[in-house]
């Protein structure tokens, strides 16, 4: 079979959902793959500009942020299942309803937390909360008014971003992030010409882009592709919002309790070893988060199109896809050891002698992208499902054990920031164990109670 034949046999052939998924696999995978080069670019760019007590200081208000995100109560990933369910069965008066209830809730939500930001700001000590002099924490105040501005209106325009992962459209999403990832690295190229070792000039030029492709591609899809449920003030439906926020609920403990364990690192490397610790952290992270990047480009796809097989049945379409999906994972592992064997030489490549990663911070790394990789298989299931009630518990009790085991590795076993990731590794345990289980119980018809709820 020739090379053109097999390539087409490949994308057109097969059940309409399986397709779909390839199409959106492929075209993520070109995508993301442009913007992980754009991010590695970035951060020797962006090091150099300023320095690694700077950028440590700018990664961890960058995660703290992120911790942000989490204040939809959970109503994104609400939307998202409840979204697909509606198009599965063809009710796009129920989706409009569905989007409409959404964006005004979230952007209550976001007006007060904003408001109370803006209360709150000027009474918080930001030298203490970073460790840092009174010199570079003057230049924050500013800083952090800028960028959670943009953030705030971010947070609302993000929507567009779900109705695409719904629709099992997520490379429209990614051709956006590309979009906005090299508008940032053109104006940090810019800055580094005209300034030096500016926290100003880099927030502004981190936090503008993406609001303005949300804003581009808002205007577009609500326009063309996604008219028929274009957000409108007389579908805002109370009952709606209830269903939405049910499962929202949910959603919303879960992603606090992983805010927690994925997101508190950088923070507690701040407080427990110094902010410059921070640096050759997420410089190690960053290597091996692409496997973690490339598994999550591929089961992005999966959640919704799971949502769309679980709500019509169609079990059978599952259980090979999660079969594939392991499969794949088994070459990521290979490759996650790969990665681990040439880490040395590749920080040389990339970084220089700027900073240096301590092995044992790289094979925890690897253990945890590992880890983290397996248990995102069958979160993806159960998410797209929504049985998320064993998911959520099991959370709670990992994020309440997380953070004292990360202090304790890295300071009193001394192992410094490789210590923090260890902690973590520990912590996904439970997932590793109870996710492949439930999703075995329930494709088999047998779960029961907790185990199906």
């Amino acid at each position: 079979m020739k090379l053109k034949e097999f390539i087409s046999n490949f994308f057109t052939k097969g059940e309409a959902r399986t397709i779909k998924v390839k199409k959106n696999i492929f075209i993520s995978f070109v995508l993301k793959g442009l913007s992980i080069l754009i991010s590695f670019l970035l951060v020797p760019l962006t090091l150099e500009y300023l320095n690694p007590t700077k950028y440590g200081i700018w990664l961890t208000l960058s995660s703290i942020i992120g911790w942000l995100s989490f204040f939809d109560v959970g109503l994104g990933n609400g939307l998202r299942n409840k979204l697909t369910e509606a198009f599965a069965i063809k009710d796009f008066k129920l989706a409009k309803s569905y989007v409409s209830s959404t964006y005004a809730i979230i952007t209550i939500i976001m007006t007060v937390v904003y408001v109370l930001f803006l209360i709150i700001m000027p009474n918080l000590s930001w030298g203490a909360i970073f460790n840092v002099s009174e010199e570079i924490a003057s230049e924050l105040n500013t800083v952090i008014i800028i960028v959670f501005t943009f953030f705030a209106l971010r947070f609302i325009l993000k929507i567009i971003g779900i109705i695409f992962t719904a629709d099992q459209s997520p490379a429209f999403n990614n051709l956006f992030d590309f979009i906005g990832s090299l508008l940032s690295l053109i104006s940090i190229a810019i800055i580094t010409k005209f300034s030096k070792g500016s926290l100003l000039y880099i927030s502004i030029a981190y936090s503008i882009t993406p609001v303005f492709t949300l804003i581009i591609a808002s205007l577009y899809f609500f326009k063309v592709k996604y008219r028929a449920i274009r957000p409108s003030f007389r579908t805002i439906d109370l009952n709606n919002f209830k269903n939405l926020a049910r499962l929202g609920v949910n959603f919303f403990v879960l992603q606090i309790a992983v805010l927690i364990i994925f997101t508190t690192d950088n923070m507690i490397i701040t407080q427990v070893l110094g902010p410059t610790e921070v640096t050759p952290y997420n410089i190690a992270f960053k290597y091996f988060s692409l496997p973690i990047m490339i598994c999550s480009i591929i089961m992005t796809p999966f959640w919704s199109a799971f949502t769309d097989a679980y709500t019509i049945n169609d079990l059978l379409w599952v259980k090979k896809s999660m079969k594939r999906l392991i499969q794949i994972w088994l070459l990521v592992v290979i490759m996650i050891i790969t990665l681990f064997l040439i880490s040395g030489y590749f920080y040389n490549f990339w970084i220089g002698d700027k900073v240096e990663i301590p092995i044992t911070l790289s094979l925890f790394m690897a253990l945890f992208a590992i880890i983290s990789t397996w248990n995102n298989i069958f979160a993806s299931f159960l998410n797209g499902a929504s049985k998320i009630k064993l998911q959520m518990y099991s959370s709670v009790i990992a994020m309440s054990i997380n953070i004292p085991l990360s202090i304790f590795f890295a300071k009193h076993l001394e192992l410094g920031s490789a210590g923090v990731i260890l902690g973590t590794c520990v912590t996904l345990i439970f997932g590793a164990v109870l996710g492949p289980l439930q999703a075995y119980l329930i494709l088999e018809n047998r779960a029961s109670g907790i185990w199906n709820k």
